[in-house]
């Protein structure tokens, strides 16, 4: 089963793009995150027309999360728990094809003197917590998206330039850390040791050209899945077409036959 996810910063800017990659690289499931379109403006029609079913949570012009399946999907929770005050479109987590998946929007988090970052650092104590919740059921699961944390510094291309930055702050690292040592395995840095290997480019200063990247689109995959992760590689192909989003998507693949 081939499990992408993608931050497609704006789905309808991007539609063509999106249809595009679907098409040629015909995922299994693929998580989407930055929709920025509430639900009647997400172009359901295109998506269901090349063999996917939809599953979103929107919001107007910010955030926005889906997911897409060749499968059924039911949903299973819509929205991260632990905050029944947060309305931004973060979280949507279903069951699809035989595996619970969730896509995940984790906030930026800057600039760090403002109470975005609190909000950022509570997000993730509240899915550290319901990933608690969900290894108690036994299902095997993929958590994928833009977790908006550099997690070592092999994965931003110069990392005093990143310190105060809230994606590599200590306090983010240190729950992202927290979340992967309930079990999770990072399916990407588990296959590819190497440094210099990123998701995302920011549109300005060249950093596309210079490859001055980030990796932030993370596949975390709970042990039984871990331990058939058969392949997982950025594609770097859309980020360099005309008008793209400043991520590039992230495939893994699961032997889950063996399951």
């Amino acid at each position: 089963m081939k499990i992408a996810t993608w931050n497609v910063n704006s789905v309808r800017a991007r539609t063509v793009h999106l249809t595009r990659w679907l098409e040629e690289f015909r995922p299994d499931v693929a998580l989407l995150q930055e929709l920025k379109c509430q639900d009647d403006q997400f172009p359901r029609v295109a998506i269901e027309d090349i063999g996917y079913n939809v599953a979103l949570l929107g919001q107007k012009t910010y955030n926005g999360v889906a997911v897409l399946s060749k499968s059924p999907i039911d949903i299973e929770q819509s929205g991260l728990p632990g905050a029944d005050d947060d309305t931004q479109a973060r979280y949507l987590e279903v069951f699809t094809g035989g595996l619970r998946v969730a896509s995940i929007y984790a906030p930026n988090g800057n600039p760090v003197d403002s109470d975005k970052f609190p909000y950022k650092l509570d997000f993730l104590e509240r899915l550290y917590v319901h990933v608690q919740t969900l290894l108690l059921t036994e299902d095997a699961f993929v958590l994928a998206g833009d977790y908006n944390v550099i997690p070592e510094p092999i994965d931003v291309y110069d990392p005093a330039a990143w310190r105060e930055d809230a994606l590599f702050r200590p306090e983010s690292r240190a729950a992202f850390r927290k979340l992967v040592y309930l079990g999770l395995t990072d399916a990407f840095r588990a296959l590819h040791p190497e440094p210099g290997q990123y998701s995302f480019w920011d549109y300005q200063r060249g950093a596309w050209e210079r490859d001055n990247g980030l990796r932030i689109d993370l596949v975390l995959a709970s042990r039984e899945l871990a331990a058939v992760c058969t392949a997982c590689k950025v594609d770097r192909e859309p980020r360099s077409w005309d008008r793209p989003s400043d991520h590039a998507p992230v495939l893994a693949a699961f032997d889950i036959a063996s399951l």
